[in-house]
Formats: C-alpha cells, sequence, structure tokens
C-alpha cells in the first residue's frame, strides 16, 4: 500500500512537473521578445541606427500612419536615416502590451499602447525566432481615435 501510495505521489508530481515547462517557456519567451521591442523603441529614441535595424529581418515590413506607409526594411532604413543622422528619430513609451505565442514557440505577436508625440498610438508587430535571436518580421503603427471622435475625423480625411 504504501509502495503504491509512493508511486501514485510520484506520478502527480511528473505529470504537474509537465504541466509547469510550457508556462515556465511561455514566461522566458514573452520576457525575451519584450525585451528585444523595448529595446528596439529605446534605439529609436536614441537614434541609434544599426541597433534599431539590426532587429529587424532582411524582409521586414514597417506600416506606418500614413496609407503611403508600407515599407520594406530597405525603403524604412531610407526614409528613417536622415532622422537617426539628425540624432532624433521617435520616442515611443510603452503603456501596455500583450504578447500571444504560436504552438511552436516560434513566432509570436504582439499589440501594445505608445506614448508618442501623435498621442496614444497602437503598434502591433511579429517577430520569429531565427535560430537563437527574436527579429521583427512586421510592424503596423495605427493612431487611435476615440469612438466619439471618429466622424470628426472622416471628415476631415475626406
Amino acid at each position: 500500500m504504501k509502495k503504491t501510495f509512493l508511486i501514485l505521489i510520484g506520478f502527480l508530481f511528473l505529470q504537474n512537473c509537465k504541466q509547469e515547462v510550457p508556462v515556465a517557456k511561455d514566461a522566458a519567451i514573452k520576457k525575451e521578445v519584450t525585451r528585444v521591442v523595448n529595446s528596439w523603441h529605446q534605439a529609436a529614441t536614441d537614434a541609434h541606427f544599426e541597433n534599431y535595424f539590426s532587429k529587424m529581418d532582411s524582409i521586414a515590413v514597417f506600416i506606418g500612419t500614413d496609407a503611403s506607409e508600407n515599407w520594406t526594411k530597405t525603403q524604412f532604413e531610407n526614409f528613417s536615416k536622415p532622422y537617426f543622422d539628425k540624432g532624433k528619430a521617435w520616442d515611443f513609451k510603452t503603456m501596455e502590451r500583450n504578447i500571444y505565442i504560436s504552438k511552436n514557440k516560434q513566432v509570436v505577436w504582439f499589440d501594445e499602447l505608445l506614448d508618442t508625440w501623435m498621442g496614444t498610438c497602437r503598434g502591433s508587430g511579429v517577430l520569429e525566432k531565427n535560430n537563437t535571436e527574436w527579429k521583427i518580421k512586421q510592424y503596423v503603427l495605427s493612431v487611435t481615435i476615440p469612438n466619439d471622435s471618429i466622424q470628426k475625423v472622416i471628415k476631415l480625411k475626406n
């Protein structure tokens, strides 16, 4: 009886450990992605061109607030370089971020609220793990508009 009880306790312990591994791995992934995205935003604040663009995959896409702003990495580098060269790019402070992880743990997507010179904006992005590092594949920046103000904005756009 005592042996059966110990085997049962051991089995329950192993089951509990198996359930905790994905949670722990997800937490580690979220921490690493948070570090990458935070340092990416900080590189823009500090006008560190190489540090900023090194976090983006070679085939990354940046979609800005204007409908014409759908840039490849190279196009975005060309657009951004003069700002970085002047020592002042942009300063986005994260207010809130949600991170989601694919089943294979190699792709994440996130959304975030940002404090910017345009007021509150929303950013969203996708990162993929290439070997040992996460690379930004896509980032979309949107200006948020309160629902009560949308009609005024629609009139301004037309």
